[in-house]
């Protein structure tokens, strides 16, 4: 199953929100800042990739049901969901 480009740009951008939040959160320890702020800031990041994660799948499922020429079964779809949760 391949993902076309175009239809990845919403999970594309959550990933680069993601990027800049990691970045941060980098900074944020490097410069010895509270905990409770790095934290926060980590579990927003983790929640974005996830988002991204379950966007990809979706998007997956979505374009073998509609392509009659899938080569993705239904127990690597069930792997790859589950990779995620």
């Amino acid at each position: 199953m391949h993902l076309e480009a175009e239809d990845m740009t919403p999970a594309i951008n959550r990933l680069k929100r993601a990027q800049g939040q990691l970045n941060a959160v980098i900074r944020m320890l490097e410069e010895g800042s509270d905990c409770h702020e790095v934290v926060t800031q980590l579990s927003a990041a983790s929640k974005v990739m996830d988002r991204a994660g379950f966007s990809i799948i979706a998007t997956g499922l979505e374009q073998c049901l509609l392509s009659e020429d899938s080569t993705a079964d239904r127990a690597e779809m069930e792997k790859l969901f589950l990779s995620l949760a």
